[in-house]
């Protein structure tokens, strides 16, 4: 029996229906098994930079750009050999033949992605198991490859592990994964937050919609995992990953269609509060000794729902027209300022969102100057508030952009696209939540 009454029906980037009739608990990171995947071969999933480790070992280049031990070259021709090397990596991080570790080559052997035994991530207390054991194995597999000598080892390890341990992370190592380390998540339940934009929109090769939805499933799988969604709070995140995320009922992609050639923040505005009228989420209440009309609505959480899937089709309406990113922190603000004004209602998050915005103005374009709102991620101060429906804007909006970040998406996260990207649960996470009902 369905934990909840809500329905919807999910359709993809394309306005094309993908499972109709769906109630909202389907959709849900402990049940969905297309979220859930998406979030274990996060955890799971690892990219190891040959190209990388022999330019580095070749150079005496470790750790980073200003690290270098002149003189010091290895020859090492590991994308020549990456499928013995690979070979060698499986062995060592397989816990028993024909468990789930996978191995796929990526870039003709520039690369390789290793998905590590469950088994590791069941017996770990967290999730860095599956680059230290990656990052292990490697060091271990050229070693023996190359037959390197025990006063060489340390340029090989130095070559895979970046400066670890003399700095917290892997700084200029060749070992990838999607999430930061531990240590640098500012809260409890804050890791899959914790995942720029830059990245999701290089993993999902700069599709607005797709990276939304897979910017959406780590937040609000991520709201999950801090306490978030406990009691009525688990409807309201639920609704909010549905509608937002995972263009429930087509809200987003309609609102995109119909004001996307020559609509602006505050037609969405008006087209919003339209549909909103038609599926009788809200209706005209109470008239001011104006003529204002304040909106009333029986279901605030389901009103938050649509609020945000208008804010997520207001930020591609006005930075796809731009092209540019730099708009999203307004287009954040200025939207739902508009609609409070429009209904008398609260904006997305319950205003939250409107409180990220102004921050994020100041922190994305007066201190930093622009540096570029691809950066951000859930787990930072400024973007941290609106329950994981800020984020997927970004995510959006650095998709929509055509180069007016100083980091844009190719300069921070291009490694993303070429490993990561390759698997279709990242690539198309609104296909595959849909097949996961």
């Amino acid at each position: 029996m369905a934990k909840y009454k809500d329905t919807i029906d999910l359709y993809d980037d394309e306005g094309k229906l993908l499972k109709s009739n769906v109630t909202i608990d389907k959709i849900s990171p402990l049940v969905n098994k297309g979220t859930a995947g998406i979030i274990d071969l996060t955890k799971r999933t690892v990219a190891v930079n040959f190209a990388g480790i022999e330019e580095a070992l070749k150079t005496g280049k470790f750790g980073g750009k200003s690290n270098q031990i002149l003189g010091r070259s290895m020859s090492c021709s590991c994308v020549k050999d990456c499928d013995a090397l690979a070979a060698k990596i499986k062995e060592y991080v397989q816990v028993e033949a024909g468990d789930d570790t996978k191995i796929t080559k990526v870039g003709g052997g520039k690369m390789i992605l290793v998905e590590i035994p469950t088994a590791r991530i069941r017996a770990a207390a967290t999730y860095d198991c599956a680059s230290t054991a990656v990052a292990a194995a490697t060091t271990y597999a050229l070693i023996e490859q190359y037959k390197v000598g025990m006063f060489d080892g340390a340029y090989v390890k130095g070559a895979v592990w970046g400066t670890y341990p003399q700095t917290m992370s892997m700084d200029g190592g060749n070992v990838v994964t999607i999430m930061s380390i531990p240590q640098n998540n500012e809260g409890l339940g804050y890791a899959l937050r914790n995942i720029p934009a830059n990245h999701a929109v290089m993993m999902t090769h700069r599709n607005a919609m797709q990276a939304a939805a897979l910017m959406s499933t780590f937040e609000h799988a991520g709201e999950f995992e801090m306490g978030a969604a406990i009691g009525p709070f688990e409807r309201a995140q639920l609704l909010l990953y549905g509608y937002q995320g995972l263009n429930a009922n087509n809200i987003v992609y309609d609102l995109v269609k119909k004001n996307g050639k020559t609509g602006t923040i505050g037609t969405v505005v008006q087209s919003l509060v339209e549909r909103a009228i038609e599926d009788k989420v809200i209706k005209a209440g109470k008239k001011g000794k104006s003529g204002y009309i304040f909106y009333e609505t029986k279901d605030p959480m389901l009103w938050n729902a649509y609020a945000s899937a208008g804010t997520l089709a207001a930020t591609m309406v006005n930075c796809g027209a731009g092209r540019f990113a730099q708009a999203v922190s307004a287009t954040l603000l200025y939207f739902n300022d508009l609609l409070e004004h429009e209904t008398g209602l609260p904006g997305a998050d319950f205003g939250r969102t409107m409180g990220v915005a102004v921050g994020f103005s100041f922190f994305s374009h007066s201190i930093y100057g622009g540096g570029g709102p691809g950066t951000f991620n859930g787990n930072h101060v400024v973007t941290r508030h609106a329950a994981g429906v800020g984020m997927p804007c970004i995510a959006a909006a650095c998709a929509l952009d055509a180069g007016t970040q100083m980091f844009g998406p190719e300069a921070t996260s291009k490694v993303y696209q070429d490993t990561f990207g390759q698997i279709d649960a990242f690539k198309k996470p609104m296909q595959a939540v849909a097949k996961g009902v």
